[in-house]
């Protein structure tokens, strides 16, 4: 029987968790789950001057807003720092690693030179092969030391088949001695990744391309060690339209997990999204429920060319990749009003619009509102803007729509009045009787029902589109909708 899959996500807490690593953490997660594996959260925040609390529970409630769950953790690198002490002293004791008393000046004066000379500038091996009389002469005069893998010097090579990249190779005479420890004591991430990857039993390294030239020294510490060396697999980069690597500090906030859930986005619509970035089925589906991502999901749909995410700082009509966009609006417009009720609610708690009766008494109200008004919007925060009337007395009025549909019309400020009156005898206030009667107002008085019908839309809705007009106002309800046409006089003046 094959030993189960442990797959893990490492990220750093030095910045939000950005779309770079979330979509590692979703493929991780996905693979798990597929294969009824074991999904570890690992923070690797050993680089203490960086990380920050703020940014672990950034990355944590990212995770957990996408909705990815983790089996084990989270646990902290730092916690295991005596761990990778152990292990780089393993290496000492077996010969595997050796220290190095090379000053920093010596190092970068002999790369220098080697420049100069057109030589390869890899560390050359001066302390490798000290005598131990010569080591102890060094520690006696308390030299400061790093600690370095020794490296074959026996003209082979390491080799692994990357699940996305194929059969790599990487002559030992083409890798340097290696650091492992600094001088102050701290391991270097190439020890403390593979220790801890030993540790959790990792058997599947599934991260960013960007990873790939650490791979071949992990390799060699793994086997320094006499651990079982798992699958590795690099996903290819994500890069902005001008082929430049997404990035924290290029980029700004449009590439963090937090900007789309502030911008009104779909969890799941966004894990729809990040996971195409990248990943492609033989099929041409582009949307997936959870069920049917974890079953189509697989190592070999990994792309090996870069994927490009739009990014759009300066459009105020995309702001970010129109595919998201575009996949986010199917998701509002598709799924049960129910599950989309709970963000919906949020965005309007949020801007302080949000009535308990929405939740109550008039529950069957809302959620009929959203499911009419919903088939033009993009965003969760759509339903608080462009659909702010339907729920709320205080809405702005689009500056286009007000010019075109109600002030170009001067005539309109008589027949507003007239038309609330009208509307407030109506007995029952239905889809047949409001149609009625603004179409008897408009052939009794020979005005044109389009214009009629445009001007009533912008003054009790505050916009120039939306859905049948008769479906709007039997919605808005008959008290709020005279008031307003009453109301809507004021423009004029």
């Amino acid at each position: 029987m094959d030993e189960r899959v442990i797959v893990r996500f490492a990220p750093s807490p030095t910045g939000y968790l950005h779309i770079g690593g979330a979509r590692t953490a979703i493929y991780n997660w996905l693979y798990a789950k597929k294969m009824g594996g074991k999904f570890i959260l690992r923070i690797e925040d050993t680089d203490a001057e960086r990380s920050t609390q703020e940014s672990i529970m950034g990355i944590l409630d990212g995770l957990k807003w996408l909705g990815i769950e983790w089996d084990v953790g989270p646990y902290f690198q730092s916690e295991y720092i005596e761990e990778h002490k152990t292990a780089a002293q393993k290496l000492l004791d077996s010969g595997a690693a050796y220290k190095c008393f090379c000053t920093k000046e010596k190092l970068d004066q002999k790369r220098e030179q080697a420049r100069q000379e057109k030589r390869d500038t890899k560390y050359d091996g001066t302390c490798r092969d000290l005598t131990p009389e010569q080591i102890a002469g060094k520690e006696t005069r308390e030299l400061p030391f790093v600690i370095r893998l020794k490296v074959p010097q026996d003209g082979g090579s390491v080799t692994f088949e990357d699940k996305v990249y194929g059969f790599i190779e990487k002559r030992h005479e083409d890798i340097e001695d290696f650091v492992i420890v600094r001088s102050n004591g701290q391991p270097l991430y190439v020890l403390s990744n593979t220790v801890d990857d030993i540790h959790d039993g990792i058997t599947h390294i599934l991260r960013g391309q960007d990873g790939l030239a650490n791979t071949p020294k992990q390799i060699l510490i793994y086997r320094a060690l006499n651990a079982k060396i798992p699958q590795f697999s690099h996903m290819s980069l994500t890069l902005d339209t001008k082929k430049a690597k997404i990035s924290k500090r290029k980029h700004g906030e449009i590439v963090a997990v937090d900007f789309y859930r502030k911008h009104g986005f779909l969890p799941w619509a966004f894990v729809n999204f990040l996971v195409l970035l990248g990943w492609s089925t033989s099929e041409s589906t582009q949307i997936f429920t959870k069920d049917e991502l974890i079953e189509a999901f697989s190592f070999e749909g990994l792309n090996k060319s870069n994927s490009i995410f739009d990014v759009r700082k300066d459009d105020p009509k995309f702001f970010t990749d129109p595919k998201a966009i575009s996949i986010n609006s199917h998701y509002i417009r598709n799924l049960p009003i129910e599950d989309i009720f709970p963000f919906v609610k949020m965005e309007l708690k949020k801007a302080g619009k949000w009535d308990t009766s929405f939740d109550g008494d008039k529950r069957e109200w809302f959620l009929n509102t959203m499911d009419l008004i919903r088939s033009r919007f993009n965003f969760t925060t759509d339903f608080v803007t462009l659909g702010r009337a339907y729920f709320s007395n205080d809405f702005p009025i689009n500056e286009k729509a007000l010019k075109k549909n109600i002030l170009k019309h001067k005539t309109l400020k008589d027949w507003f009045p007239m038309l609330a009156n009208t509307l407030e005898a109506v007995k029952i206030f239905n889809l047949e009787t409001s149609e009625q009667v603004i179409r008897d107002l408009a052939e009794k008085h020979e005005i044109k029902a389009g214009i009629l019908i445009n001007g009533i839309r912008t003054a009790v809705t505050g916009q120039a589109v939306g859905p049948g007009l008769f479906d709007v106002l039997v919605a808005i309800g008959q008290e709020r909708v005279v008031a307003r046409l009453r109301k809507a006089t004021d423009y004029f003046e």
